[in-house]
């Protein structure tokens, strides 16, 4: 490859990747305005997330398309196009992270006519700040290229998977014996659901930067032969 091609490369290369970041922190405010929207039964928090997603598809989309002209017309080497393979896949999960971020909206709506409860959500405040946690050190692991960060960030998910175990009993315990509001009961679990699907969209965000720096796919093996 000569240094004309090779520059234009790796202008290309920087391009999408930065396309990746600026859709990650699109994403990181759909998170975080999803749960202002659901925490405070706000419908005008509700609406901001919905007007981000076009944005967010639209990147997508942009972010597919460049990948795959890339390859198509640089021929790249074996690690440059595991990079372009993570990218690609990196996409389609925080395109998922704003799915889950507007339904979780989508729930808020539907509490408007509601009271915040006593205990401000309390538990699933918590599920939220670490899925939040999850998602911007994924996020700077992406940054960075850190496979060694992204290795101890997929471990984080074990916490997050717990908190949900631990709200979802507490609630399907609370419809089995008998509640008076079971639309917020109802609300807090599928809200719960999403927040741990986010949190598994962030670890496979990262078992992408690892199999783009070391070549290994570590989604079904496990990261304890690598970390």
């Amino acid at each position: 490859m000569n240094r004309h091609i090779s520059g234009q490369f790796d202008s290309e290369m920087d391009s999408a990747k930065r396309l990746l970041i600026e859709m990650g922190a699109l994403v990181e405010q759909q998170l975080a305005d999803a749960g202002e929207a659901f925490f405070r039964h706000s419908d005008e928090s509700a609406s901001r997330i919905s007007e981000v997603e076009d944005q967010v598809n639209t990147m997508e989309k942009r972010l597919d398309d460049a990948c795959v002209q890339i390859i198509a017309l640089r021929q790249p080497t074996a690690t440059d196009l595991r990079t372009m393979i993570s990218v690609m896949r990196s996409s389609t999960d925080l395109e998922r992270i704003g799915d889950e971020a507007e339904k979780i909206a989508k729930l808020a709506r539907k509490l408007a006519r509601h009271p915040v409860p006593g205990d401000q959500y309390s538990d699933l405040r918590k599920l939220h700040a670490a899925v939040e946690a999850l998602l911007f050190e994924a996020l700077d692991a992406v940054g960075r290229g850190d496979a060694d960060k992204a290795l101890r960030v997929i471990a984080m998910d074990a916490a997050v998977d717990e908190l949900y175990r631990a709200i979802h009993e507490e609630r399907a315990r609370s419809l089995a014996e008998g509640v008076d509001n079971v639309d917020i009961v109802l609300a807090v679990l599928w809200a719960a659901r999403g927040l741990e699907r986010i949190g598994d969209h962030a670890k496979n965000i990262c078992e992408y930067i690892v199999y783009a720096v070391r070549g290994k796919d570590v989604r079904h093996s496990g990261v304890s032969r690598l970390s």
